[in-house]
């Protein structure tokens, strides 16, 4: 092994593998090292090896990556467990194809986090796992059944009213808006999209949100959508998408050179996200903060895997990022 790697384990730098730290110590034994007994107790006092499922959504959307990467991060150097991750994803979003794969990595981790749709098939899924003690943790949007142990995310009725201040105060003059949703199913989706209504009817009658377009998160439905607002409704003067689909959305505005009379909100920042905004194709990103998202959702986790018989449902909500040119 490296020098740094023996050094980790003698001088406690940064968790190693347990395995790893048994051959240290052995080695220490065996040479007469004078702090063996000491390298011992740490050993058996180390946290418990735990397995970490997180099961997200579209291998191919940056998003997720970033937030797998981060997860994954976060597993690893957790103190309170010796976390092995298994993160996978799901392009296929139907309901009985979520549950399966609930129960496929269930059957494999000790804990879980998911994001998902909200429909009795996942949600009864959820539940055959909290009668196996398996915790879940639903991540972005959350779900309705009690038998989840927890939600972290952003406050979708902030993300929501945030957007419709956004296209009224720099819209120029009143008129329609486009709004694009994955699925009604997300409830954080629905959330932010009624919350984004009530603002404009509280604050900004004048405009007149139109009824959403449900794209799925899939980039070519945005892309039509979009043209297809651009076309249909002359006085259009923004679009909130408050689900997926965003680069579909922006190459939309991009074709049809419309980034300067529409004001569009849109979320995370990704790399056409952030282009986008460099360009004045959109205005403003309500971002997840996903390193934090992660360090809290690991920390939860971990807690429940500690105290199963003190689970209680623990809702974490994190302030969103907003990013405009300006401050990227």
């Amino acid at each position: 092994m490296s020098v740094a790697t023996v050094d980790r384990v003698i001088n406690k730098r940064h968790p190693v593998r347990e395995d790893t730290a048994r051959r240290v110590v052995t080695a220490a034994e065996a040479i007469g090292y004078y702090a063996t007994g000491l390298l011992r107790q740490r050993l058996n006092e180390a946290p418990p090896p735990r397995t970490l499922g997180f099961l997200l959504q579209k291998r191919g959307d940056d998003f997720y990556q970033a937030l797998a990467a981060d997860l994954t991060a976060a597993t690893h150097g957790s103190t309170a467990i010796r976390g092995r991750p298994i993160v996978e994803f799901m392009d296929e979003l139907v309901p009985s194809i979520i549950a399966r794969r609930l129960r496929e990595v269930g059957a494999r981790a000790d804990a879980l986090a998911v994001v998902a749709v909200d429909h009795p098939h996942v949600n009864a899924a959820l539940e055959e796992l909290q009668d196996r003690g398996i915790a879940v943790f639903t991540l972005l949007s959350d779900l309705t059944t009690p038998a989840r142990a927890g939600y972290l995310g952003i406050d979708s009725r902030k993300a929501g009213r945030t957007a419709g201040w956004t296209i009224a105060r720099i819209a120029r003059k009143p008129g329609k808006i486009g709004i694009l949703l994955g699925s009604h199913r997300y409830l954080g989706q629905q959330l932010a999209e009624i919350s984004f209504r009530t603002y404009l009817r509280e604050h900004a009658p004048e405009f007149q949100p139109l009824e959403p377009i449900v794209n799925l998160d899939d980039q070519r439905i945005a892309y039509e959508a979009t043209v297809d607002l651009l076309a249909s409704n002359a006085d259009l003067v923004g679009i909130y998408a408050a689900g997926g689909g965003m680069a579909g959305m922006i190459r939309a505005l991009r074709d049809e050179h419309a980034g300067d009379r529409i004001v569009a909100v849109c979320n995370e920042l990704i790399p056409d996200t952030r282009a986008a905004l460099i360009d004045g194709v959109i205005d403003l990103v309500i971002a997840t903060p996903t390193r934090p998202l992660a360090a809290r959702t690991v920390e939860l986790m971990a807690a429940a895997l500690a105290d199963p018989a003190g689970r209680t449902m623990r809702q974490v909500v994190l302030p969103a990022e907003l990013y405009i040119s300006e401050n990227l």
